[in-house]
Parts: structure tokens; C-alpha cells; sequence
């Protein structure tokens, strides 16, 4: 490519705390506007705020998830600036020593993992959330001021992204990150994860950096990419015309699909910052944060690499088991039960995965337990049932939340693995089918398949398959 691109991205995640950042109000989603607040999270005059110590140590955990380093003494500031959903007018956040810098975050893209690094983390207070009136002409908006203090973490990257594919895997691999170690809930429908991202090009070859764009109001995982898409189009037009890029931040637009001008680095507001005077510095203890990093999972790409070398499963489906903790928790429980990791890779991704998206659940409250699924598999596995008549018991299964060998059982649907059963049948079939006998003969050997399911249709996909295809052989080479 004539031009390289340069991305990075600020990522801003709600915390899970259960009160907010400086008080005890509720950070519960959706509730009727304004009713999760008080003097404090309104910025009243005369109001201090009261750290939060699991918004800290959510906060701790992440840093240790994403491999930064901690800083020991660390301080709050006051960023100053107006917006109606700012209640103070100042927003308390971070930025002359924030909580960690220098993490990372490895991606996985063509088969390479590739690190993307962190230039910091910080904690800082959610705004207020403006609600505009559907009413095209509508001279108003509203301010739901529940939102307002919640914890906030800021993690920003270095400008590490070069595809549109590596932006992506960052964005997911630190979902998974966020998830894995119940920091957050990143419901983006929510609000709770959010991206902003910066891009510039630069011919290739080239060291220094191209003039900057930043972009805001990206909703979705899928907002980023197609604003990144369009910019980098935009911006290649630019350069191709013999102009610079300007420096700005843009927003993007979900509608008309396009960027438009938020305003320029030169009236970028000046945010005066100041350390935050009703806040103590914060001190803390190597031993905290040794406790803290006992308790860290195995993280989503270190498991599944592992899932790869230990259960020999494809890289695919490692990544589709490790995506969520809880499935991939749900895998090593049923394989503890059962030494079959490829069969129960294939139930869990394609039958069970498909079950929890109809029916709208988490596996955590799936009906079907890891031993239930074992011992259905290792039925299946046994000949003891079919795998179509399997996949049927699993329905009733997730449906009554029944044993797999009580409904077979109520069922009569136990595989016939009677050789003489079954060959009384395989005789019935050839003599039933004589054209199909001599397709056979002809050297058309479709008609074997054919024949196969003549004998399962009517034995009601209760016959074992392997002794069928073996009588089927024998009798086919006889005759």
C-alpha cells in the first residue's frame, strides 16, 4: 500500500461496582432518570466524595490483567470543562500519575499474535447522559443525571494498529480480558464499553507520524471499523490531492455512514488540569496487589493456545470455547468426566452454543450440566444411541431438564446393535430395492447411501450404522 495507517484507541469501561464512584448511589441500568442520585454525584456545593475501594481494586485487577506496571502513589485531578451533563463542571479523573502505564494486550491475527502496548490506565467519574426528544423540532434536551459518578476505567493504547482486522481482535481480546477477570459487564447497548479512535496514514516507509484524527460517538464494535473505513479513505484523498490532513476530532455519523467535523486542534478546549484537592493521594500496598494478582484467571489467549496444545482442538475452536469463561470453564468441566475433547468441542460449539443463543441465556443457566452432556455424549460414543437420536435427547434434554438415559429409555430409542436384528433387515431392504442393488453392481456407488438410509428410515434411526454399512458390504459383495 502507497500510505500506512496508524491507529489507536481509548477505551472507556463502566466498572461493576454496585455504587458509584464518590457515594453510594445505585448504578443499576435503566432505572426511571434521576432517581440514583444525591448531593454528591449532583456536585452540590459543600459535597465531598468517599473513594470507592472495589472501584479500586476492579481497577487494580485490570491493571494486572493487562500487564502494567502499578504505580504505587497515585493521584486524582480536577479536568476542567462545561458540558450539561457534568454537574460540577469538572470531572474527576487522572492525569499527572495515573494508576498503571505500560501494559499490553496480544492479539491474534493471519495465525501471528502480535502485542498491542498500553500507555495507561486510569479511573476517573462517569457524566451525566443528555436525552434528546425524538421531535426533529424539538428546541430542548433532557439531563438524566444517573449515570453521573459511576466508576469509569480509561485504558489508551499507543498507536500499535496497522489493519482494520488487528483493530478488531484488539477490541475483542480486551473485551474478553475485561470479562474474564468480572470487572465489568461491557454491555456496549449499555454504555459500559466504549471506543474512541485515533488515525492517521503515513507514506509507507516513513517514521513520522501523519496528522491525527480523533473520532468519537462510536456505539459499536461495527461503528469502529466502518468509521475507521471511511476515514481512511477520506484521509488517502486528502493526501492523494497534495493537502495535509487537518488535526481534529471528528464525529461519525451511523446514519449517513460518514465523519464529520467536531472541531479542530486549535479549539481544542485547554482542560486545566489540577490535582483534585478533596481527594488524599492514593498509596498502595504491594501486598494488595499481590493478593490481587493471586486471584487473576488464565487469560483468554493464554487458554486458548493451551486448549490447542493440550486437547488438540483447531485454533478456531479454541478461540470459539475461550470467548466466554464460563463455556470454556464448561468444557474442562465435562472433559474432567470424559477423556473425548474433540467430540465435546464439537457438541458444546455447535449444540449447546446454538441452544443458549435461541433461548436468549448464559450457560451459567443452562439446564443441561456438564455431567448431563457427558453422559449423553458417552452414550453416543458407546453405540448405545445413534447421533441423530443424540442430537434429539439433547432438545428434550434442555427442554425438561431430564436424564439422557431416563428419556431414551421412556423412549425406546436404544441404538439395535444385534447383528441377526439387523441383518433380517439389511435383506428386507436389498430385496425391497433390487434397481439400487444393481446401481450398485454398475459401479454407482451413491446407491450404497441410499441403501443405508432405506434401513435407518426403517428401523427408525435406531440401527447401528457401522454394523449396517459392514452387513450392507457383505451381503452386496456375496450377491
Amino acid at each position: 500500500m502507497k500510505y500506512e495507517i496508524v491507529i489507536g484507541l481509548e477505551t472507556h469501561t463502566e466498572l461493576a461496582t454496585a455504587s458509584k464512584l464518590w457515594c453510594g448511589c445505585s448504578t443499576a441500568f435503566g432505572t426511571p432518570p434521576n432517581t440514583q442520585v444525591c448531593p454528591v454525584c449532583l456536585g452540590m456545593p459543600g459535597v465531598l466524595p468517599v473513594l470507592n475501594k472495589k472501584a479500586l481494586e476492579y481497577s487494580l485487577t485490570a491493571l494486572l490483567a493487562l500487564g502494567c506496571k502499578t504505580n504505587l502513589f497515585s493521584t486524582f485531578d480536577r479536568k476542567n470543562y462545561y458540558y450539561p451533563d457534568l454537574p460540577k463542571n469538572y470531572q474527576i479523573s487522572q492525569n499527572h500519575l495515573n494508576l498503571g502505564v505500560d501494559g499490553y494486550v496480544d492479539i491474534k491475527t493471519d495465525g501471528e499474535t502480535k502485542r498491542i502496548t498500553i500507555n495507561n490506565v486510569h479511573l476517573e467519574e462517569e457524566a451525566g447522559k443528555l436525552i434528546h426528544p425524538e421531535d426533529s423540532e424539538a428546541d430542548y434536551s433532557l439531563v438524566d443525571f444517573n449515570r453521573a459518578g459511576v466508576p469509569l476505567l480509561e485504558i489508551v493504547t499507543n498507536p500499535d494498529m496497522r489493519t482494520l482486522e488487528e483493530v478488531e481482535q484488539f477490541m475483542l481480546a480486551l473485551r474478553n480480558i475485561l470479562l474474564y477477570n468480572e470487572v465489568s459487564d461491557c454491555k456496549m447497548q449499555e454504555g459500559s464499553l466504549r471506543f474512541e479512535a485515533s488515525i492517521s496514514l503515513r507514506p509507507a516507509g516513513r517514521e513520522r507520524l501523519g496528522n491525527r484524527v480523533e473520532m468519537k460517538n462510536l456505539n459499536s464494535m461495527k461503528s469502529v471499523l466502518k468509521a475507521l473505513e471511511y476515514e481512511i479513505g477520506r484521509q488517502t484523498e486528502v493526501l492523494e490531492s497534495g493537502k495535509e490532513v487537518d488535526m481534529e476530532t471528528r464525529l461519525w455519523d451511523e446514519a449517513g455512514g460518514y465523519t464529520a467535523r467536531m472541531r479542530s486542534k486549535e479549539e481544542a478546549q485547554d482542560y486545566r488540569y489540577f490535582p483534585e484537592p478533596d481527594l488524599a493521594p492514593m498509596v498502595i500496598e504491594e501486598s494488595w496487589l499481590d493478593e490481587l494478582r493471586s486471584t487473576l484467571p488464565e487469560l483468554p489467549l493464554v487458554r486458548r493456545n493451551r486448549f490447542v496444545e493440550e486437547y488438540s482442538l483447531s485454533d478456531y475452536d479454541a478461540g470459539v470455547l475461550t470467548e466466554e469463561k464460563a463455556v470454556a470453564d464448561y468444557f474442562e468441566d465435562c472433559t474432567a468426566l470424559l477423556s473425548s475433547p474433540k467430540s465435546l468441542c464439537n457438541w458444546i460449539t455447535n449444540d449447546v452454543l446454538r441452544e443458549l443463543k435461541e433461548r436468549k441465556t448464559g450457560i451459567k443457566d443452562f439446564g443441561v450440566r456438564p455431567e448431563g452432556l457427558v453422559s449423553l455424549v458417552k452414550m453416543a460414543e458407546d453405540g448405545v444411541i445413534s447421533l441423530p437420536v443424540a442430537r434429539e435427547v439433547f432438545v428434550r434434554m434442555v427442554d425438561t431438564g431430564r436424564d439422557a438415559a431416563e428419556l431414551v429409555k421412556e423412549k425406546g430409542l436404544l441404538q439395535i446393535s444385534d447383528k441377526g436384528e439387523l441383518e433380517q433387515l439389511v435383506l428386507k431392504v436389498l430385496g425391497e430395492n433390487p434397481a439400487a442393488v444393481s446401481d450398485y453392481h454398475k459401479g454407482k456407488k451413491a446407491s450404497l447411501g441410499f441403501l443405508v438410509g432405506q434401513i435407518m428410515r426403517q428401523s427408525k434411526g435406531k440401527a447401528n450404522p457401522k454394523v449396517v454399512n459392514n452387513l450392507l458390504a457383505e451381503k452386496l459383495k456375496a450377491g
